[in-house]
C-alpha cells in the first residue's frame, strides 16, 4: 500500500481501479469493494459486512432497537439516515431532480428509479418468466405471483394479500373508510381507482371501447357487459 502513495498530492492510489483516497485507513476499506472481503460478522444469524457500522445497524434487526426519532410524529427508525429520508415527507423538502423533466423527488433511490421512465431502462428480471422491471420493489413483488406469497395480513379476518397497499384497501371493507371523494357530487370511494372510474361519468369520458362495433364506455363493467351481447354469453 505504502507503493502507491503520491507524495505530490498526498494521497493513496487503488492498485485495482486507480482511485485516490488521502487516508490509508479508507483506501483499506475502499479495496474490499474489491476482494469482497466481509471481516464484520452477526453473533445472531452469521450475516458479514464490510464495515462496522454496517453490522452495528444490523444489530438492530435482531434487538428490536429504533434509536432514531422523528421529532415531528415521533415514529421511530434503525438507521439515522432513513430517519431523515422520512422528515421530508414532513417538510416537503425535495433536494433530487430530474435532469430531464425537472420532477424533485425526497430520495436519490427514487429520482433514479424515475429516471428509467425516460431511458426506459428495466435493470431487474423475474428468474422465473424474464419480465424486466425499472425497479427492485417492482420485482418482488412480481415474483409474488410465482411464489404464491402473501405476506400482508388481515389482523381482523385473516385475509392474505401480496401487496401491502391490497390489504389496506381490504381493511376498509371492514372499517366503512371512503378517503377518496368526488369533488362534483360528494360520493366517496374506498380506493383512488374507483373514484376516478367514478369522476368518468361527470366528465363525459368514454375510455373502454368495445371490440366488436366500436361503443365506447365509461366503466369497463359496462363495456364488458355489452360485449356479451357480441358473443351470447349469458348476463
Amino acid at each position: 500500500m505504502n507503493n502507491n502513495f503520491n507524495t505530490e498530492r498526498k494521497s493513496y492510489s487503488c492498485e485495482v481501479c486507480g482511485f485516490c483516497l488521502k487516508k490509508k485507513q479508507n483506501m483499506l476499506l475502499h479495496m474490499r469493494t474489491h476482494t469482497g472481503e466481509k471481516p464484520y460478522s452477526c453473533e445472531v444469524c452469521g450475516s458479514s459486512f464490510k464495515h462496522k457500522h454496517h453490522k452495528l445497524q444490523h444489530m438492530f434487526t435482531h434487538t428490536g432497537e429504533k434509536p432514531y426519532s422523528c421529532e415531528v410524529c415521533g415514529s421511530s427508525f434503525t438507521q439515522k439516515q432513513n430517519m431523515l429520508k422520512h422528515i421530508r415527507t414532513h417538510t416537503g423538502e425535495k433536494p433530487y431532480s430530474c435532469k430531464i423533466c425537472s420532477s424533485s423527488f425526497t430520495t436519490k433511490q427514487n429520482m433514479f428509479q424515475h429516471m428509467r421512465t425516460h431511458t426506459g431502462e428495466k435493470p431487474y428480471s423475474c428468474e422465473v418468466c424474464g419480465f424486466s422491471f425499472a425497479a427492485k420493489r417492482s420485482m418482488l413483488q412480481h415474483m409474488r405471483t410465482h411464489t404464491g406469497e402473501k405476506p400482508y395480513s388481515c389482523e381482523i379476518c385473516d385475509s392474505s394479500f401480496t401487496l401491502k397497499q391490497n390489504m389496506f384497501q381490504h381493511i376498509r371493507t371492514h372499517t366503512g373508510e371512503k378517503p377518496y371523494s368526488c369533488e362534483e357530487c360528494g360520493s366517496s370511494f374506498t380506493t383512488k381507482q374507483r373514484m376516478l372510474h367514478h369522476m368518468r361519468m361527470h366528465m363525459g369520458e368514454k375510455s373502454f371501447s368495445c371490440d366488436f362495433c366500436g361503443a365506447y364506455f365509461s366503466q369497463k363493467r359496462s363495456m364488458l357487459k355489452h360485449t356479451r351481447m357480441h358473443t351470447g354469453e349469458k348476463l
